[in-house]
């Protein structure tokens, strides 16, 4: 279970402060795929890296699985079984897809049939990108199926996403969106999934709309989207009704 406690970031912007997350508390029980959506700049991002430590809250608290991490850095939080997965991930020249595979994975001995099973679930053929290094000769696209696929091997209890489907093609966003079904099936993982896509938010046991370093509605993606969908020269109506969420 992921909890967060009063959660609040803010930077100095000249003599005023930037209020970036304003005390969000929520609590996300295990296997669930939760989606936050929103507009941009509303801090979904920023509340997602603050789960995995890529950025300290000034106020609040975190706690994983009945552990406080609030104060932990990102790797003791990837070995509690915390993993992310970023916009623009990294590139790493004279890394090859099948080193980044087993150092995920943690097996020095990851098989090849292994790799590529990873790797057809994100859309790449395993003997086409093996021995590719993760570097500027892969495209945006690819290197963020790659990353997805690292995510899998190493079989986190918690996954986060950020726009997966930033970068990729139509064929590979529906291979993804169906590993997305098959590991919230499987019940192995709680998945964090930022997302503006409808067919990811309409995979979401439940939808949390974040706008303005607030969480302004929460619900079910049969509660949620009719509402985004309705947004058309008036506002988005779920940042409009109903205030923050309780």
């Amino acid at each position: 279970m992921l909890e967060l406690k009063n959660i609040r970031y803010a930077v100095r912007d000249g003599d005023d402060e930037l209020v970036i997350l304003d005390d969000i508390s929520l609590t996300i029980d295990d296997h669930k795929l939760v989606v936050f959506t929103g507009p941009n700049g509303g801090g979904k991002t920023t509340l997602a890296k603050v789960i995995m430590g890529l950025v300290t809250p000034t106020a609040g608290q975190i706690l994983w699985n009945g552990q406080d991490i609030t104060d932990l850095g990102i790797t003791e939080r990837a070995k509690l079984g915390i993993s992310y997965g970023f916009q623009q991930p990294p590139r790493f020249k004279g890394l090859t897809v099948k080193d980044l595979l087993t150092l995920a994975s943690g097996n020095e001995k990851l098989s090849k049939d292994k790799c590529c099973q990873y790797l057809t679930k994100v859309g790449l053929c395993a003997n086409d990108y093996l021995d590719r290094e993760v570097d500027v000769s892969l495209s945006g696209g690819e290197v963020k199926r790659i990353e997805i696929a690292s995510i899998l091997a190493r079989n986190s209890g918690l996954m986060i996403f950020d726009e997966p489907e930033a970068g990729i093609d139509l064929w590979s966003f529906a291979r993804l969106t169906e590993t997305f079904e098959q590991i919230h099936a499987a019940g192995s993982a709680t998945m964090i999934i930022i997302s503006h896509q409808e067919r990811i938010i309409s995979l979401a046991d439940e939808v949390i709309v974040v706008g303005d370093g607030m969480i302004r509605h929460r619900g079910t993606a049969e509660e949620i989207l009719p509402q985004i969908l309705a947004d058309t020269l008036s506002g988005c109506p779920v940042l409009t009704k109903g205030g923050a969420a309780q």
